[in-house]
């Protein structure tokens, strides 16, 4: 389907990203009384850090109908996303072109790609198409109002995996969506998951098939 260029603007957005969160680790500790010089070296031998890629898998592998319409190489690839912060890493992707472009004309890519951890539940471009003209036309008029608000009303804060998605999630917007289900079929409001669990290097990504918008 094609999209206007004011569709395409709105539908970005809603990946922004804002929030912050802190990334913990842990430290290995060694016996102070140990005597044997060879244990010790060899719990403490060091372990090659973590690439993106091998983040993403430990992480879990994506999940749904619409992963399979993913580029298997390149930028917009799995593998390729991983590696770019949340707004970099949505635009190579053929799926969210109207959400990028909506992110653009708010002025928040560079917001999105410097926070730290963000989960965002982001629109495909057909979510954005069947918006209404003027619900729309409303928010391209105001790109640093109302059509800020939309698009931070699908980030939260932090990195949350699959087993600890559902619940209710205050979004940087200031509102609260609510998901709801298990395993790999989860809702978000009204639209639905097809493709959760997408890692990109600040954020992990829930493709969802239409839009959230902010109570009014």
């Amino acid at each position: 389907m094609k999209l206007t260029h004011r569709s395409s603007a709105l539908a970005l957005a809603f990946v922004l990203p804002l929030g912050l969160a802190a990334c913990g680790s842990s430290d290995a500790s060694t016996d102070a009384g140990s005597t044997t010089e060879s244990s010790a070296s060899a719990s403490a031998s060091p372990s090659a850090s973590a690439s993106p890629t091998e983040s993403m898998a430990m992480a879990g592998e994506p999940f749904g109908a619409a992963c399979s319409q993913v580029p298997a190489s390149g930028a917009g690839s799995f593998d390729g996303m991983s590696t770019a912060p949340v707004a970099t890493a949505a635009s190579a992707n053929p799926l969210l072109s109207t959400l990028v472009t909506a992110v653009g004309e708010a002025g928040l890519v560079d917001t999105l790609n410097s926070a730290p951890e963000l989960t965002v539940f982001a629109p495909v471009n057909d979510a954005f198409a069947a918006l209404p003209k003027a619900t729309m036309d409303a928010a391209m008029a105001d790109p640093k109002g109302l059509l800020t608000k939309v698009l931070t009303n699908h980030v939260v804060a932090g990195k949350i995996a699959p087993d600890k998605i559902a619940g209710d999630h205050k979004t940087l917007g200031g509102g609260t969506i609510t998901v709801a289900g298990s395993g790999e079929d989860f809702t978000v409001g009204e639209a639905k998951v097809i493709c959760g669990n997408v890692q990109t290097a600040n954020a992990t990504v829930y493709i969802i098939d239409g839009v959230l918008l902010p109570a009014m």
